[in-house]
């Protein structure tokens, strides 16, 4: 377990998962609920028949408190936790919700990461392959995501939801079975869902980063070189550094002129609320718009005010 006791952090963010069976979802929710709010966390939990999926935000003391009751739970003795440091509450809210399986991907049979996945590299070993001539860099999430940061040389997915993955790759990769495939995303559970999907498709070498992309941020040898841009995390944060080298360069662009930015921003057309890559001065001039027709909706938050 990491060791936050000495942290003089005011709150952290905690991202984790965990492939084990779990019997009865439904009471193993409640129960979970109910120890978040007594230690006062919020975030979004996932609670499934196939394991555990989530991330909280919460003062350090309570977390901490939170990371020894999970760990104290047999099933759960050896989940490893990746512990950001924040200033204050990232979520709003808590919510704790069961799942008919812990991360949707569309397949005909649901996939078992602990009997078949892909193997696990380290960010040093990671960082290594990336190097390596030959490889196939796979960003294992979403368009937007990539758009905000990624590695040097990854494909782009054209996917909005990860359930869209395995329908891409049969169309996109049939032609790269026997090349090393790298896979990444930003804690490591998609990875393990589409490693093992690539497996029983054929791939014979296929590799995932350990701990995602915010782990590879912190590790204190490689500090994140060869990211660009950042990274997507799905908090009020919206965006998390990852590159602390020298060398890191902004990839975003404006989605109305394409200028560099790092900034998204939601729709103010409430029946829309895309979020999109905006400058500021683009901001400003579209209302904080993602088109003009968007610009003239009746339930535009800002102009209707106006």
């Amino acid at each position: 377990m990491t060791d936050v006791a000495s942290s003089p952090a005011v709150y952290h963010v905690l991202l984790y998962y965990h492939f084990v069976p779990i019997d009865d979802p439904e009471g193993f929710s409640a129960e979970h609920r109910q120890l978040c709010e007594q230690l006062g966390l919020r975030g979004r939990i996932l609670v499934a028949s196939n394991g555990l999926n989530g991330t909280v935000s919460g003062p350090v003391d309570a977390c901490s408190a939170y990371m020894r009751s999970l760990q104290a739970d047999p099933r759960f003795s050896d989940m490893p936790f990746k512990v950001d440091v924040v200033p204050g509450h990232v979520f709003q809210k808590l919510f704790v919700r069961v799942k008919s399986e812990l991360v949707t991907f569309r397949t005909d049979h649901q996939l078992d990461p602990r009997r078949r996945t892909g193997r696990h590299l380290s960010p040093q070993d990671y960082h290594a392959m990336l190097q390596r001539e030959g490889v196939v860099i796979l960003d294992g999430r979403t368009d937007y995501e990539f758009d905000l940061g990624h590695f040097r040389g990854a494909i782009r997915p054209e996917v909005a939801s990860f359930r869209e993955f395995p329908d891409w790759i049969r169309e996109h990769m049939a032609d790269l079975k026997d090349r090393p495939i790298l896979t990444y995303c930003t804690g490591g559970i998609r990875c393990e869902l589409l490693t093992a999907f690539m497996l029983e498709e054929g791939f014979t070498d296929v590799y995932q980063l350990d701990g995602g992309i915010v782990t590879y941020g912190k590790d204190p040898e490689v500090k994140g070189a060869l990211w660009d841009g950042k990274c997507y995390v799905f908090d009020e944060r919206i965006a998390v550094d990852i590159n602390h080298t020298d060398d890191r360069q902004v990839v975003g662009r404006c989605h109305h002129c394409g200028a560099p930015t790092e900034r998204y921003v939601n729709c103010a057309n409430l029946d829309c609320h895309r979020q999109h890559l905006s400058c500021e001065p683009c901001e400003e001039r579209m209302a904080r718009s993602c088109s003009a027709e968007c610009m003239e909706a009746p339930r535009h938050e800002i102009l209707v005010q106006e």
